[in-house]
């Protein structure tokens, strides 16, 4: 049967022509390495995601009836590579290295941080496995499917408060790691340079730059807003939060602050670049597995953990973000103390300074970020529309939910001092 429209995205319908037959010997040969002949028998090749699931990249799912040394063998294998439709797309990314960063960081960075676990007696796993990778002639990451595994994608919900606190146990223990190999190693990152907030001529994509003038324009309309617009208006008139993002994720290679806290970056890290297992007949959690390590960069700790209050936390779990990131620093301080870390530790009082620091930045995600968040992840929004039309992005600025989110967390940033310049 073939894949409905309206449930993926356009450039995902049709696969490309050199996914075939001989792309998938290649790739069961790299993968089977103790195989002295592999015959790919059939496969059979569909949308890897649905709508609202991803952007950066194109994603088909491949079952592969195969045969190794004489023996039937079926896999189900995820192709992730660029887009090769001309439009909006395909041009945004070519300018990004995200293919060169993501095999650096499936063959190298996680493979590494994995024996660092492994040495202190834990079995997290961070990775899903990785069966072939190339960058010519075309760029791409070939994955064991992890949904045979048990992992899935949330559909139609959002994270409960079990879900987002392992998902800031594995990111703390990661963040650790790292943290560790940069005092050590202060040079082993030096590729992991950019995120999606420090490429040229950020400023000028309408997906980052209009999200203030849209935001100020809706205070303007929304009469119980009226109160907090005075606030903004000062705000704006002293600070451009877009220009206090972009240092905020650039300040480890602009201006690092000596009493800093500095880590490698997911980079991306919402709630749809996360992958969930239940237990099939108790539904009790067992494991998430982060994917998508695109933007991968080194920055201030606070850069993946404050995109996660409005890209992973919903209405009801972000009044407890305090608790969250309590959560979240516990693990990484104990997880430094058990790799035998030799700096000083950190304290809680100084992480919370942190993150007052970049202020800014949480600002920032709340006016650009958040407007589109909940009806992309539920595929209601189209990313392409959010980024070429104006009038769609207006109109979403003004949808309800949006507004009533922003009656909550206003006056929360009104209290802590958010809004002084």
């Amino acid at each position: 049967m073939a894949p409905k429209p309206e449930e993926y995205n356009e450039d995902e319908l049709e696969a490309p022509k050199w996914l075939d037959g001989e792309f998938f010997t290649k790739v069961l040969q790299n993968s089977e390495r103790n195989a002295s002949k592999v015959e790919v028998k059939s496969y059979k090749i569909s949308p890897a995601t649905v709508k609202g699931d991803h952007y950066a990249s194109v994603m088909f799912r491949a079952a592969v009836d195969y045969q190794i040394n004489g023996v039937d063998k079926t896999k189900s294998m995820i192709i992730k590579t660029m887009p090769e439709v001309e439009g909006t797309k395909k041009e945004m990314l070519e300018k990004y290295g995200i293919f060169e960063v993501e095999i650096g960081m499936y063959t190298q960075v996680l493979p590494r941080f994995e024996k660092y676990l492994r040495a202190v007696g834990d079995d997290t796993k961070l990775m899903a496995p990785v069966l072939y990778h190339s960058l010519s002639p075309h760029k791409l990451i070939v994955f064991e499917d992890l949904v045979p595994l048990g992992y899935n994608v949330l559909r139609g919900r959002f994270a409960t408060a079990e879900e987002a606190k392992a998902t800031y146990t594995k990111l703390a223990k990661w963040h650790a790691i790292s943290h560790k190999i940069m005092r050590e190693e202060p040079h082993y990152f030096d590729e992991y340079r950019h995120s999606f907030l420090s490429q040229d001529n950020v400023k000028e994509n309408p997906f980052f730059g209009k999200g203030i003038v849209f935001f100020l324009e809706m205070l303007r309309k929304m009469p119980e807003l009226q109160e907090y617009l005075p606030h903004f208006e000062k705000l704006f008139a002293k600070v451009d939060l877009i220009d206090e993002a972009i240092a905020s994720y650039t300040e480890y290679r602009v201006a690092p602050r000596d009493d800093a806290l500095y880590v490698l970056n997911h980079g991306d890290f919402h709630l749809k670049n996360m992958m969930f297992k239940h237990n099939s007949d108790t539904g009790k959690l067992e494991d998430l597995m982060l994917v998508d390590f695109q933007f991968s960069h080194v920055g201030p700790i606070t850069s993946d953990l404050i995109y996660s209050i409005f890209m992973l936390l919903d209405s009801k779990l972000r009044p407890n973000t305090a608790e969250f990131l309590y959560h979240y620093f516990s693990v990484f301080r104990d997880t430094l103390e058990r790799l035998g870390f030799e700096g000083p530790l950190p304290t809680l009082a100084k992480f919370r300074e942190q993150l007052f620091q970049h202020k800014f930045l949480e600002l920032f995600f709340m006016a650009s970020f958040l407007p589109m968040w909940p009806g992309f992840s539920r595929g209601e929004i189209s990313i392409d529309a959010f980024v070429k039309d104006e009038e769609y992005r207006r109109k979403i600025y003004e949808d309800k939910e949006y507004i009533e989110e922003l009656l909550v967390v206003i006056p929360k940033y009104l209290h802590l001092g958010y809004l002084e310049p």
